[in-house]
């Protein structure tokens, strides 16, 4: 695995999920999504700068599968000296003090690769989580995931809100955060946002809402695959739709062509013509008597 020098780009501008290239084949990315192991990760840290020494002092992740949680790891990290400064504390509200007796990151790394092993790492701006997960884990002689979902890009796509942040998702799903910025309420509160993108987006699999592109005319493949199903049988559809300008709306269709970026049709009952972007098309279902 690459050595991870510099923090990623601005999480306000993430468009994928993390990972080059798709992720591997096979499980735990092609299981259906109730059978997918997932690990919900959160990290808090002395700052954002990977290349000015800064580290991990706090680490939450919980494995759920189907909703039951299978395992929990959740610790305060001793990041060693020289690591802090007086604004360290000012967002998570972690005083220096508190990480006296908390162990250093190599004494909990192997329990933290266990806990990820064979699952879908979850994260809010998860290129921060895997850069200083990847540091961390490169310094004890080990590796961490390649890929992982990532529900700011998730939330991006499936909701129309003024702010993606963490706190402002869960103050528009009325999600109790907590303590903002600990790991543990972090984790709890991700694990609601997730929640309510899988209800909008529908995926059938881990890799389905991995493809999940934002700024780019990519559509799922799902999707696509849904589309063209409806095109052949040429019956009415019921289709959720993000508009850029807005928060998804549904509305019936009947589907007569896909051609590239585009679906193309025409509403039910009013018969006027229709073509959406495919990669704003987040749910293709029979339509309701």
């Amino acid at each position: 695995m690459a050595s991870v020098r510099t923090a990623p780009h601005a999480a306000g501008r993430a468009t994928k999920s993390p990972g080059e290239g798709p992720p591997p084949q096979g499980p735990p990315w092609d299981l259906p999504l109730d059978e997918a192991p997932l690990a919900f990760l959160d990290l808090e840290m002395t700052g954002l700068a990977l290349d000015r020494g800064d580290r991990v002092i706090e680490v939450c992740i919980e494995r759920v599968r189907g909703g039951v949680v299978e395992a929990r790891l959740e610790s305060l990290v001793d990041p060693g000296p020289g690591t802090w400064d007086a604004r360290s504390g000012d967002v998570h509200g972690i005083a220096v003090a508190t990480l006296a007796s908390a162990p250093p990151f190599a004494s909990i790394a192997a329990a933290v690769v266990e806990i990820l092993d064979g699952a879908v790492p979850v994260a809010h701006a998860a290129e921060w989580d895997l850069a200083f997960l990847h540091a961390e884990l490169e310094r004890v002689g080990l590796a961490g995931p390649t890929h992982a979902l990532d529900t700011l890009v998730l939330a991006r796509r499936a909701f129309f809100q003024p702010s993606y942040a963490l706190a402002a998702l869960a103050r528009a799903f009325a999600i109790d955060p907590g303590t903002a910025h600990r790991a543990g309420d972090d984790v709890r509160t991700l694990r609601g946002v997730y929640a309510h993108v899988v209800k909008e987006l529908s995926p059938s699999t881990p890799r389905d809402l991995w493809m999940v592109r934002i700024g780019e005319n990519e559509p799922r493949p799902g999707v696509v695959a849904a589309c063209q199903e409806a095109v052949t049988r040429g019956t009415p559809v019921q289709v959720t739709y993000r508009p850029a300008s807005s928060g998804p709306k549904e509305f019936g269709m009947v589907m007569t062509a896909v051609d590239g970026p585009h679906v193309h049709g025409f509403m039910v009952p009013s018969r006027g013509r229709r073509t959406l972007l495919l990669a704003r098309v987040l749910r293709v279902e029979p339509l309701p008597p």
